[in-house]
């Protein structure tokens, strides 16, 4: 006997909620190798950052009149990705201002979750890097993961923290950088950028949680590292270095701005990697991750359209051309 049923007709134990949490707990291995290698303001940072997102996306939903959102624990999210792409010394007003504009404009504005055209936190620390870009140009980092040798002046200051040069500064400077120093994280740079380890720790668990697959990150960052090895950089630095490994396997796989077919993960994974390779090595700025990412967020209702499929049992169209 058939039976007709409404949609859906898979049923699995995924919810929004859910997935945010695997999220959460994947990023806590960075975060706390980040308090371990800034000191306790790196965990602050997290906590406004975190508490702004929510709050605002409270009173978005007070304001709109529909229904609480908050207990996705997407804003959550948002706010921990968010602090981790700023510098520790970042003021708290800049990263409240930060959670505004991804959760209150580029979130809640477009409709909520499912509906925002970018990921909310990428489009937030571009807006800082344009608004403040001095301040989202020094790194700090605690004295003793310093690469600077005259530290004395700052630290007879009385500093918690020093400025340093982020490795791929450093590279862009034809400097060199010790390889297990960037495994470990102890340099400066974006707070939740440097620790590959911990990065790594927790990309594993959502792939084996299947929160992601391996398609986006994966394309993403070996055309990254092909790109810069093309180019005539080190490939080696640029995978261990700065926000690839971050963007690559926690924003870019984001499920509202990325591709829906297999097909076109691949085409936004490489368009990512190559984006981010052209401009680390022969662009204006260090760091291109943020930039790409964004970039081909913009391009994904294009890239879901080349790639769709027929739906099953469906015949394609035939233009004939008319005499």
């Amino acid at each position: 006997m058939l039976r007709a049923r409404p949609n859906p007709l898979v049923h699995d134990s995924s919810s929004t909620q859910r997935i945010m949490l695997l999220v959460c707990v994947a990023l806590l291995p960075n975060i706390l190798a980040s308090t371990f290698i800034f000191g306790y303001r790196a965990l602050m940072l997290y906590a406004v950052s975190i508490l702004a997102c929510v709050l605002t996306e409270h009173v978005a939903c007070k304001l709109m009149k529909i229904p609480l959102s908050t207990s996705d624990l997407s804003a959550a999210v948002t706010g921990i990705l968010f602090a981790a792409m700023l510098p520790v010394e970042t003021p708290y007003w800049m990263v409240i201002f930060g959670a505004i504009i991804a959760i209150g404009v580029v979130k809640m504005l477009f409709g909520g979750i499912g509906y925002n055209f970018a990921n909310p936190a990428i489009v937030a620390r571009i807006v800082l890097i344009i608004a403040f870009p001095s301040v989202m140009a020094s790194y700090s980092v605690l004295p003793q993961f310093a690469a600077d040798a005259n530290l004395e002046g700052q630290l007879a200051l009385g500093a918690d923290t020093v400025s340093s040069a982020t490795p791929l500064a450093l590279i862009k400077n034809g400097q060199e950088v010790d390889y297990m120093t960037l495994i470990l994280g102890t340099h400066a740079g974006s707070i939740g950028e440097v620790s590959i380890l911990a990065l790594a720790i927790g990309a594993v668990f959502l792939l084996i949680t299947r929160v992601i697959e391996p398609w986006i990150p994966f394309t993403f960052i070996a055309s990254a590292v092909l790109g810069a090895w093309a180019l005539g950089g080190d490939p080696m630095l640029h995978l261990l270095s700065g926000g690839l490994i971050l963007g690559a396997c926690f924003m870019a796989n984001d499920y509202t701005t990325s591709p829906i077919t297999t097909k076109g993960k691949i085409i936004y994974g490489i368009g990512c990697g190559l984006i981010t390779a052209f401009v680390r090595v022969a662009g204006f700025a260090a760091e291109g991750v943020a930039f790409a990412i964004l970039f081909m967020n913009l391009l994904t209702p294009s890239i879901d359209k080349l790639c769709a499929t027929n739906p099953l049992g469906g015949v394609k169209r035939v233009l004939s051309k008319q005499k």
